[in-house]
């Protein structure tokens, strides 16, 4: 089996919990190898800085759907949180700041994703 029929089989077994779980997963270890880099490397290092927030904002953008069915204080903290993303970003790229904090916050969201696919068993 090709690699694109293997994902694309693998993405219709997914639900959107799955999906988000494994995009924060992806865009975290980018981050995780990034800070591990020299500051030399500048290019790869924006790389994972602007997928994370890319994600992010993507993510408040859906938040803000009056259309979205999360809970509305729930969509306000993940508007909240992108935004500090946003500006903690700006601060890593200036090297005002570290990536660590970036990847934790990552972190905490992955254990919640998987905490809710535990709760859902």
């Amino acid at each position: 089996m090709s690699l694109q029929a293997y994902q694309q089989a693998a993405t219709r077994a997914e639900s959107p919990r799955d999906m988000e779980y494994r995009l924060f997963a992806q865009v975290t270890r980018a981050l995780m190898e990034a800070a591990q880099l020299d500051k030399a490397e500048f290019g790869k290092r924006m790389d994972a800085l602007d997928w994370n927030k890319r994600m992010w904002s993507t993510l408040a953008a859906e938040c803000n759907r009056t259309d979205n069915g999360l809970p509305t204080p729930l969509r306000a903290s993940i508007i909240s949180l992108s935004i500090w993303v946003g500006k903690h970003t700006s601060l890593v790229i200036r090297n005002q700041e570290e990536f660590e904090p970036l990847i934790e916050i990552n972190r905490m969201i992955m254990q919640g994703l998987a905490g809710g696919q535990q709760a859902a068993a």
